[in-house]
């Protein structure tokens, strides 16, 4: 069976490549996508990629997630910051969580600083770009391994 992990993006990363590159970069949602989905191969690993504005879409694929995945990489976006009812369903999910931003949110504006749904994810991975989310899955991966 392969080892499949879900790539849960938030609001405004359908942006990603036109929004703030100072910040995000400059390759789109789709071209990360192709080289996470690269790197991932090479691990064993498929990949799956949602994205969605929607708080409650983003439940209802964390809620999925524990029956199709082995751990979800997840950025929050925004919604970090103040969704309980994200830090809830994270919390409720059977496979590991890692919270991914592109960003480092600690160098940015003061309220970016505190993600509320990362205390419910086994680990935060935040400043490296879109490689967080490669970061991501090895973390998924080592997690899994420690624990059989």
């Amino acid at each position: 069976m392969t080892t499949k992990i879900l790539i849960l993006l938030g609001p405004n990363l359908n942006l990603l490549g036109i929004r703030s590159p100072e910040t995000y970069g400059s390759l789109s949602m789709a071209q990360i996508h192709g080289e996470v989905q690269q790197r991932a191969e090479k691990l064993g690993v498929a990949v799956d990629l949602k994205q969605s504005n929607e708080e409650g879409e983003l439940i209802d694929c964390l809620q999925e997630a524990s029956q199709s995945y082995s751990g979800v990489a997840f950025n929050p976006g925004a919604y970090s910051h103040y969704s309980y009812a994200l830090h809830d369903a994270i919390k409720d999910t059977q496979c590991p969580v890692v919270e991914v931003h592109f960003s480092n949110i600690h160098a940015r504006e003061e309220f970016r600083h505190r993600s509320v749904t990362a205390t419910a994810c086994r680990g935060v991975i935040a400043g490296f770009g879109w490689y967080g989310l490669v970061l991501a899955i090895e973390a998924i991966l080592a997690s899994s391994s420690t624990r059989s």
